[in-house]
């Protein structure tokens, strides 16, 4: 028997499809070169954005031929998306050759859903879970593993449909965390380790002994071996000082951080409920290089905002100007279904948004054109 995985989103999306590929490989599946040779097919999905919920509607379409082939055929829709259960009933009733649709929290009990599946259909979503720590995973990165040590968020930004789909924080514990790298470690073929969460800075604090999350950089990096160190994604309003110093001072902690910004507006930042202002960040970045001179620093921003306004806009690009990012990721807004900002008076026409993100994107390019040109003189 075969299977075949795709996945949608994230690095905690591709991290959760290598717990599901260990799952496949426990029942005696083994990996497919492509869907039409699969005997299980799984669709690991994402809600971030409108368009990646759209692709995947689509492609589900598509396996209807297969299914149609080979009854037999075992198809299941998994992930953020069908944590929704708006989406898993669309599924459901529009694709009735889908065999399990669950949700992120039922990933664990895969097994159980797919023998349930041979005996009889069943379909069923849980609003909450427990971090599991039975399963292992197959790692599929290359030289990179993906270590998670927290789920959900507790920020709720007007545009994210996280914390309706991933839930509350809840951290692992130090001891699981720190025995999974060393495991990982003792294998000898990973070089870096890349810690995973909605909110990495938020580690720890929901544990009965709280814990920082610079504690546990710091007790990772006392571990035997030769590895690097990073972690995705940072939230502006929880980056410590502290997690900066641990940076700059430990050597198997790579010079890198990823932090949102999202805009350079103040404004804009109340609505999309961030918590921080465009002066306070500035005073991260700041610290950052002050600490780690050649720090590689990338952000991700969202043009478009219900109610943002041209010259809001132009705060985000002076943002950007100033900084001069190593990298940024922007994004159009995307009204997800039961966020407070799809609700929101003032939706930006589409063009609109597409006028702006290429702006900003073309500035992203002139920037790091000329940060090259000065690297070479």
């Amino acid at each position: 028997m075969k299977y075949y995985i795709v996945t949608y989103g994230c690095q905690m999306n591709v991290h959760e499809s290598e717990k599901l590929s260990a799952i496949c490989e426990k029942m005696g599946y083994c990996l497919a070169d492509k869907r039409e040779d699969a005997d299980l097919i799984v669709f690991n999905t994402c809600a971030i954005r409108e368009g990646a919920e759209d692709r995947v509607l689509g492609n589900i379409g598509a396996l209807k031929k297969l299914k149609k082939k080979n009854p037999s055929l075992i198809i299941a829709v998994c992930g953020c998306a069908t944590q929704k259960e708006s989406t898993a009933n669309f599924i459901m009733k529009t694709f009735p050759f889908v065999d399990i649709v669950i949700g992120t929290f039922n990933l664990p009990n895969f097994e159980a859903y797919v023998n349930a599946v041979k005996m009889g259909r069943q379909m069923e979503l849980l609003k909450e879970g427990e971090i599991d720590e039975e399963h292992s995973y197959k790692r599929t990165s290359g030289e990179n593993a993906w270590v998670n040590i927290m789920q959900g968020c507790n920020n709720f930004c007007t545009y994210c449909i996280v914390p309706y789909v991933r839930g509350r924080e809840k951290s692992r514990q130090e001891e699981n965390i720190l025995r999974e790298i060393k495991e990982i470690v003792s294998e000898k073929k990973y070089k870096k380790i890349t810690l995973l969460g909605q909110n990495v800075n938020s580690y720890g604090k929901d544990l009965s002994t709280p814990i920082s999350f610079a504690k546990l950089l710091s007790d990772i990096c006392q571990i035997d071996g030769d590895f690097k160190l990073t972690f995705m994604t940072s939230h502006p309003k929880d980056l410590t000082d502290d997690v900066i110093d641990v940076m700059a001072k430990e050597d198997k902690i790579l010079k890198e951080i990823h932090l949102p910004a999202q805009s350079g507006n103040n404004r804009i930042l109340n609505l999309m409920n961030r918590k921080y202002t465009r002066e306070k960040y500035l005073s991260i970045i700041k610290k950052i290089r002050e600490r780690m001179p050649d720090a590689r620093i990338t952000s991700d921003f969202i043009v478009g905002f219900p109610t943002e306004t041209d010259e809001e806009f132009l705060d985000t690009c002076s943002l950007v100007e100033e900084v001069k990012f190593d990298g940024i990721f922007a994004f159009i807004y995307s009204p997800r279904e039961g966020t407070v900002a799809s609700k929101m008076e003032g939706q930006i026409p589409e063009e609109i948004k597409r006028k702006r993100v290429n702006i900003l994107l073309a500035l992203e390019k002139k920037i790091q054109l000329e940060k090259q040109k000065n690297s070479k003189n």
